[in-house]
């Protein structure tokens, strides 16, 4: 399989031939330079840095011409009798053969070495590949499981009709129901939005926004759960030129992690601030906190982190994503007291102008 940069064509064929031209050309300047202080015959092995050159760009099928007319040129140009093909000397035929020789093994050992390291690269593309579906299916048969459950049994408690339920206990097994379904959806969406994200730069479409209408977006989100976040908001935030739904998704999945940290009773504390023309927001959970070696890991896929707990290993790295493709940077706050908990924080760059803002 010959290089892409010979791909076939007539233009590839034209770049080939162009590459052999150049590496020979090259290699004469030296020869011609050099020859004054080096013996000329010496300086033939030079040639094949040209061929190997050549092997490793082309393939061997240019490599083996470039051997033969720097063989030629070399004999054209500095052995006597100069400009002519004729030798004077039967150890020039001697070391031109044996020139020969060698170039065309270094060009087939390049061109093996060139095939060799494609194909490991392509082992190694290969089996990160196999790792990260894998990966995909121990977090989606993990995640899928226990919603599942949770649904299967709320439905056969409605349905059966050996159940005398009250309505309160009817509504909390629709409300369990409900739950269950909206955290599929998210674990669908996160999926969707980590595929976006490896497949190139996310596609945003940035208007004006206050900090305060993003935090009502994805607090909606949140269901009853946002009962638990509590907001503190700077005075006079200047609004942030964002894509709406990346940045919810950011806070979303911040949130949610945060709750999931966190026990049922104690509240996750947000801010928002600005600091140096940009506005940084920190959400604080109430959990075990995060390990040094984990801060920068836990923001890749399907990592969770060495005291994490269930989980798909998805909500961190989408929120990456999406704050670097809105301008901001997300990341992990070193604790600043003792009472434990992890501060993750999301920075965007602030607008100075003022102008009408969706709500």
């Amino acid at each position: 399989m010959e290089s892409a940069l010979l791909s076939g064509s007539w233009t590839g064929r034209v770049r080939g031939f162009l590459v052999c031209v150049v590496a020979v050309a090259c290699v004469t300047g030296v020869v011609f330079v050099l020859r004054g202080v080096a013996p000329v015959l010496s300086l033939g092995v030079l040639y094949v840095v040209a061929v190997v050159a050549v092997a490793v760009v082309c393939g061997l099928a240019y490599a083996i011409p470039v051997s033969v007319a720097s063989m030629l040129t070399f004999n054209f140009l500095f052995l006597p009798p100069v400009h002519t093909f004729a030798l004077s000397d039967s150890a020039n035929w001697v070391a031109l053969a044996a020139y020969i020789a060698v170039a065309v093994v270094v060009s087939e050992l390049a061109t093996r070495s060139r095939r060799l390291a494609r194909e490991a690269v392509e082992a190694e593309t290969l089996r990160q590949s196999d790792a990260v579906k894998t990966a995909v299916l121990r977090a989606v048969s993990h995640d899928l499981r226990s919603p599942l459950t949770a649904i299967r049994t709320a439905s056969e408690g409605l349905d059966n009709p050996a159940f005398e339920l009250r309505a309160a206990e009817r509504e909390e097994l629709f409300e369990t129901i409900r739950i269950e379904v909206r955290r599929l959806e998210r674990l669908v969406d996160n999926l969707l939005d980590l595929s976006r994200l490896e497949a190139g730069p996310a596609v945003r479409r940035p208007e004006l926004w206050t900090v305060d209408s993003l935090f009502a977006r994805a607090l909606d989100q949140l269901g009853a759960d946002a009962d638990r976040v509590e907001v503190t908001m700077g005075s006079d935030l200047a609004p942030v030129r964002v894509d709406a739904a990346h940045i919810e998704r950011v806070l979303v999945n911040l949130l949610e992690n945060a709750l999931k940290f966190s026990s049922p009773t104690d509240p996750v504390e947000v801010s928002a601030d600005s600091e140096s023309g940009r506005i940084v927001v920190r959400v604080r959970d109430q959990g075990p906190g995060v390990a040094v070696s984990d801060r920068d890991r836990i923001f890749d896929a399907f990592e969770r982190g060495s005291g994490a707990g269930r989980g798909s290993g998805l909500g961190l790295a989408i929120a990456r994503g999406f704050a670097e493709a809105n301008g901001g940077r997300v990341w992990v706050e070193p604790p600043g007291s003792a009472r434990g908990g992890s501060t993750f924080v999301l920075s965007l760059p602030a607008v100075v102008e003022r102008a009408a803002l969706p709500r």
